[in-house]
């Protein structure tokens, strides 16, 4: 198989704090270095990691700092990384927004790109002239445009909306006509950054299912940056990790999905107190969470191993009944599965109380997991009201099956889930 895209030690700096990329003074040393005495720049030797977080020494940033990777004909590979990480960057040196400080990209093929809500678009034409236009910057005939047109429109769904002005288009509208042109005028490499996330989920998973048409169908090259991993592990067949603007992983896309998370998660607690960053906003707290805690400190089980959480909790108005409930989830934000509890309890005003919850019998593959937990009153089949949520805490991993209770799931694949189901089989005379 061809290559496609390679990149050759691909960095990017930038100068921080300035309108301007240069000073005067930094331009005559740049210019009397490499032309009258013939050195290399001398401002690519300075510069501190890209490492938002913290303040650094230096006014200069490498945004990339020496990319130097292969992508296959008809690949598609995902780019993922925390916010800052360089994504964005390479995506926009690759479609020639903008050019690298060194290193040099070879792709081969037309470049279509969807960088943000309404790249390449002009606000002031319609849909249909952007069309065109858009057809026309990829070197495409009239004639050829005027044949995907309907194509275009049908996918997009904004005919009703053809021949008015983009600057009238909802940021989805937009998007949505966005996607459907970089698609469907057959570029040979398409390029996606994290756009479909304004979409409505029926469009998502439209533009999902004609990118892998794209590269499985038509041996077409995909690029795709996205936070959402469920929809990068489904779209992709490897993927590359950046951290601080350089490369930090690649490999086959559910090793490097793991390893994102296992190194670039938040740190989580075996005990937390609960914070206004835990919580869900705007809720009525006639009771709500004050810490919770994996129950002895334990954070690692066996498959059915029982499961063991604490919680302290506090009243702020009189509650004749209430429940606590929990959703367990993978590491990349998948539901697993949900639980009520089935014990009932009151509480008074400023009274507090501790209450321990246990998951039993979850038959959880191994894997490492994160709980959301809830407060309430009613269930899922009368209705219920919730005084208080709180997200994303007390991470626990399942490392070892547990033979004895099932023994038939020793070898068990994670690719058939996170669940491994019992059941029972009949025949009936």
């Amino acid at each position: 198989m061809s290559t496609a895209i390679e990149f050759n030690n691909i960095s990017k700096q930038y100068r921080l704090g300035l309108v301007s990329t240069r000073t005067l003074s930094h331009d005559l040393n740049r210019w009397w270095k490499m032309n009258i005495l013939g050195k290399e720049d001398p401002y690519l030797k300075i510069g501190e990691v890209n490492d938002r977080a913290h303040r650094g020494e230096s006014e200069y940033v490498w945004a990339l700092r020496d990319i130097d990777f292969k992508v296959e004909q008809g690949d598609v590979l995902g780019i993922i990384g925390k916010n800052g990480a360089g994504k964005s960057t390479l995506l926009k040196i690759l479609s020639k927004v903008t050019t690298p400080s060194t290193g040099t990209i070879k792709a081969r093929g037309r470049i279509a790109s969807l960088l943000e809500v309404g790249t390449g678009f002009h606000p002031e034409m319609t849909g249909r002239e952007n069309i065109y236009m858009n057809g026309a910057i990829l070197g495409m005939s009239k004639n050829e445009i005027a044949r995907k047109l309907d194509e275009i429109v049908d996918f997009s769904g904004v005919e009703r909306y053809l021949d008015t002005p983009v600057k009238r288009y909802s940021s989805g509208m937009t998007v949505r006509l966005g996607f459907a042109i970089a698609a469907h005028l057959e570029p040979e490499i398409l390029v996606v950054d994290e756009v479909l996330a304004v979409g409505d989920a029926e469009f998502q998973k439209k533009a999902i299912g004609k990118m892998q048409d794209v590269s499985k169908g038509e041996g077409r090259t995909v690029l795709f940056v996205s936070h959402n991993m469920g929809a990068v592990r489904n779209l992709c067949k490897s993927a590359v990790v950046l951290k601080d603007g350089i490369v930090d992983y690649k490999g086959e896309v559910d090793e490097a999905i793991d390893y994102y998370l296992k190194t670039d998660k938040i740190t989580q607690e075996i005990s937390v107190i609960i914070s206004e960053k835990n919580r869900k906003k705007d809720m009525p707290l006639n009771v709500q969470f004050i810490s919770a805690h994996l129950f002895k400190n334990k954070n690692v089980f066996a498959t059915n191993e029982p499961i063991e959480f604490l919680f302290k909790v506090k009243a702020n108005r009189n509650v004749d009944s209430f429940r606590l409930n929990t959703t367990v989830f993978t590491m990349d934000d998948i539901p697993i599965g949900s639980v009520s509890g089935n014990s009932f309890f009151s509480i008074k005003r400023d009274e507090e109380k501790m209450i321990k919850f246990t998951l039993i019998n979850h038959n959880l593959a191994i894997a490492e997991y994160k709980t959301s937990f809830s407060l309430g009153t009613g269930n899922y089949s009368t209705g219920q009201t919730d005084y208080d949520i709180i997200s994303d805490i007390l991470t626990f991993k399942i490392d070892k099956f547990d033979s004895e209770s099932n023994e038939y799931y020793a070898l068990w694949n994670k690719g058939w889930g996170n669940v491994a189901f019992q059941s029972e089989t009949i025949i009936l005379d």
